[in-house]
């Protein structure tokens, strides 16, 4: 059986749809590669490009998207809500099927060296990828933006890139990881004040004695204001377990969830012990399952 990878690839750009069309075609232009889906966010301005191969497919995918992003992504135009270092933020491997995380932590390092010779952009390796304990927790990398490490990264302040230049240009850096499966998952309140936001993602992400594996900010998007996540082990700690913590909180601020909404594809098993109703998930639909588009790849 052929190793499976999967990449959920962050670009930096959510407004202009002709770029995130380029990128995305890129991607799906590769040999061997299946795209899964490709999604903007406005407010975030920001896009989550989804797809799947054999490692060597995806290496040449996430090199061709990144190629493009740096070409027509110019951070210091970028505005958005999201943390962000870089046009082709983050790229992340993930294993699928028989394939490991040490294999996905190799393919990290491997294209990092190429993005980093190739692209001539600053690569930080995360997560199972890291070579530096310093760069492990993406949320490291990324505190204060582009504009910080713009400032900082010449200085030998952390973080610093493992490849590439120690300067930072108008593409940014690129995040390069490897992990295992993610559910990014966003929940909305029956408010447009940001303050509750904020304070239960305070309340609830790991970072803060909230819960185990989560991480979580508050935002203002579509109007409404937004507990932003990543769960970052769902066996630990459900969707549901997020949710009723969220809903009780909220209700110390007389306030509801008024819906939430899924970034991506998450596996089926994420939704075990609650259905997508029950979560309150706007935008669920079969297509959402991870395993509804791998049909005989794994």
């Amino acid at each position: 059986m052929e190793k499976l990878i999967e990449c959920v690839a962050n670009f930096s750009e959510g407004r202009r749809a002709h770029v995130v069309d380029e990128i995305a075609g890129a991607i799906a232009r590769q040999a061997g590669i299946s795209l899964l889906g490709a999604e903007s966010d406005i407010d975030h301005n920001r896009s989550v490009v989804t797809f799947v191969g054999a490692p060597g497919a995806v290496s040449a995918a996430a090199l061709a998207g990144i190629r493009v992003a740096a070409e027509l992504i110019d951070m210091t135009r970028h505005r958005g809500q999201h943390p962000r270092i870089g046009a082709a933020d983050v790229i992340p491997f993930v294993p699928l099927g028989n394939a490991t995380i040490a294999e996905c932590a190799d393919l990290a390092r491997s294209l990092g060296a190429r993005v980093g010779a190739e692209l001539n952009l600053p690569v930080f390796l995360y997560a199972e990828a890291a070579l530096q304990e310093s760069n492990r927790e993406l949320a490291a990398i990324r505190r204060g933006g582009y504009e910080r490490l713009r400032d900082t990264i010449e200085t030998g302040q952390a973080p610093q890139p493992d490849y590439g230049p120690r300067r930072l240009g108008s593409a940014g850096g690129c995040a390069i990881g490897a992990r295992d499966i993610l559910i990014a998952f966003n929940v909305y309140l029956t408010t447009s004040d940001l303050a509750p936001a904020q304070e239960i993602a305070r309340a609830i992400r790991a970072s803060s004695g909230g819960l185990p594996h989560v991480q979580a900010l508050g935002f203002f998007v579509k109007g409404r204001a937004q507990v932003s996540m990543n769960l970052t082990n769902y066996r630990v700690t459900s969707m549901y377990d997020v949710v009723e913590k969220i809903r009780g909180e909220a209700d110390s601020f007389n306030l509801e969830i008024e819906s939430s909404e899924i970034i991506g594809l998450i596996p089926r098993d994420a939704l075990a012990g609650a259905s997508a109703s029950q979560l309150q998930i706007a935008n669920f639909r079969p297509e959402r399952l991870l395993e509804t588009h791998l049909g005989n790849l794994v």
